[in-house]
């Protein structure tokens, strides 16, 4: 009996592995992204002027053949997110909506206005809800439709539902409003809690701040690199200390306590994140993972850009392509997938405006996807490297804007963001200030990304993915012996990732611009220990021009 359980189990496994196998061969494109419609069908936006006239769930066995959690298409629409991620060995579950044009409800149609999760029907025992007609759904959900047919109140309409997970879950859409309880569903008390997550009105696009230097001519960077959060609170890998507060170390609370601190003391005018925001084998929602970290920028009203490392779309759930759709959403996102003709997804560049209602750009800020792991394992092992078609398009982009960038009546600087970093960060002859703790884990191919920035007149470059390197690297002009370009490392912020490395202690740098000198310091802060102090303080441009290291540094 025991292995035919099994064997229904493996096969009904492996034709839903054919079949997932089938879709993303169908809508990946030759660079592996998904194409458009396929990351709208995933999304959970809908499409415009859609209202919801009913929510169920639909619960299904992996080990019972005849058991769908796959409604009736032409009816239902699924939310494909697993309710218990994919982690329960016998049972799956989704949420299914119905939802229709609001020109097309007929006078049967009843909208539904509210959603709440519980055991008891939220109008027992409430003063004047005797008239209120909630009605049940599996797992605890309840639903409310409107007393009168057709009526869709576009401030009281919902028209869009969505599935987060776990107890520290948090919603940063605008107009979206998460279900505290979770849905009740016999789960493994380990998977984390799904969570209904629902849209009221309609879906207005967030307008995007600009960056802009301070009237004192002063504009501030932080880099956070390698958060590595997951779905859940995750768990904490070689904390120092190992107890957080007096209690265990939750790995996400951790982490974004560390930013939050941070980000209220050096209010830094914008945060770049230098990818590996999301830990993919402890993410199987990626998108709870980025609305953790999103949450503590839009609060603070912080614009933000993001470039992805290797380990955000490791866990498969939602490529590279998904992710970036969600995130060019959020409000305060800068990020932006860039042409979908050269390899990666996040290649893209930020302009900061000088000081006052001057329209002209004092810095760019260009960011480049490193990929993940290499594409040719047997000739160069490792990781993978930025295409020449990306630094082609680097090189066009970076000198088309020259002329304009020549308009500023102060001198303009260029930054560079990256996740994997390059070869020339292993270059031991180099002078570097900061600690090398160990081995640079760059590609073992070396396409000249280096070279194109130097020609391009790039100051600095800095990367993570090392997350016990926190160094920054001179790199020079070996023949005229010159300063050319600063590449740095930025260290490891989040305690999700690896840092067993000499006592490595969870790092975050700072950019700290000083426009009305051309000037460029980087220091940085730690989680523990010397908390309150700006470690390795160096300035590595001034008057425009890369500077040699401080000899005090």
């Amino acid at each position: 009996m025991m292995v035919t359980r099994r064997i229904v189990r493996t096969t009904s496994k492996l034709a839903a592995y054919a079949l997932f196998a089938f879709i993303v061969i169908f809508f990946l494109d030759r660079n592996f992204r998904l194409l458009p419609n396929a990351v709208h069908e995933y999304m959970p936006q809908h499409h415009h002027g859609l209202i919801i006239i009913d929510i169920t769930i639909a619960q299904c066995s992996t080990v019972n053949i005849f058991s769908s959690c796959k409604l009736d298409p032409e009816v239902w629409h699924r939310v494909e997110k697993d309710l218990y991620l994919d982690q329960a060995w016998t049972s799956s579950a989704y949420v299914h909506v119905r939802r229709k044009k609001e020109e097309e409800l007929t006078a049967n149609d009843k909208v539904v206005v509210d959603v709440t999760v519980g055991r008891l029907d939220p109008s027992t025992g409430v003063k004047g809800q005797a008239d209120v007609r909630w009605e049940s759904r599996p797992g605890g959900l309840w639903i409310l439709r409107s007393a009168k047919p057709n009526a869709s109140d576009s401030k009281k309409a919902i028209t869009a539902v969505d599935v987060l997970f776990g107890d520290d879950a948090v919603e940063v859409r605008d107009g979206w409003q998460l279900q505290n309880t979770p849905l009740l569903l016999d789960a493994n008390t380990e998977i984390p809690v799904p969570h209904i997550t629902v849209r009221r009105g309609s879906h207005e696009e967030t307008a995007k701040p600009q960056p802009r230097v301070k009237d004192n001519g002063k504009f501030k960077i932080m880099q956070l690199a390698d958060l590595h959060l997951s779905t859940g609170v995750g768990r904490c890998r070689d904390a120092i200390p190992d107890e957080y507060e007096g209690g265990k170390c939750l790995a996400d609370l951790r982490t974004l306590d560390f930013v939050s601190k941070l980000l209220d003391d050096e209010r830094p005018d914008l945060v770049v994140l230098s990818g590996d925001q999301v830990n993919g084998d402890t993410a199987p929602d990626a998108q709870t993972a980025i609305f953790k970290y999103a949450q503590l920028l839009i609060k603070r009203k912080i614009p933000y850009v993001s470039i992805f490392g290797n380990h955000d779309d490791e866990g498969g759930t939602l490529p590279r392509a998904g992710q970036m759709a969600l995130i060019e959403q959020l409000p305060y996102s800068l990020s932006a997938a860039g042409p979908d003709d050269i390899d990666g997804v996040g290649n893209y560049y930020v302009e900061v405006l000088a000081q006052g209602t001057s329209k002209h750009s004092a810095l760019t800020i260009y960011l480049l996807d490193t990929h993940s792991y290499s594409p040719d394992e047997r000739q160069f092992s490792g990781y993978d490297w930025i295409k020449k078609n990306q630094i082609d398009w680097f090189r066009q982009t970076a000198s088309s804007l020259k002329k304009k960038h020549k308009e500023y009546t102060h001198i303009h600087m260029d930054l560079a963001f990256i996740h994997i970093p390059l070869p020339e960060y292993r270059d031991v002859e180099n002078p570097f200030v900061g600690g090398w703790r160990e081995g640079v884990t760059a590609p073992t191919f070396n396409s000249g990304f280096r070279d194109a920035l130097v020609e391009q007149g790039i100051v600095m470059v800095s990367c993570g993915h090392d997350h016990a390197n926190e160094y920054c690297m001179l790199s020079t002009d070996e023949e005229k012996q010159r300063p050319e370009l600063w590449m740095c490392y930025a260290g490891g912020a989040g305690f999700g990732g690896y840092g067993n490395y000499e006592g490595f202690v969870r790092t975050v740098r700072f950019f700290d611009i000083d426009m009305n000198e051309a000037r460029i310091q980087t220091y940085k802060r730690l989680e523990y220990g010397d908390t309150e102090k700006r470690i390795d303080l160096q300035i590595i441009v001034d008057g425009g021009h890369v500077q040699p290291p401080m000899e005090d540094a």
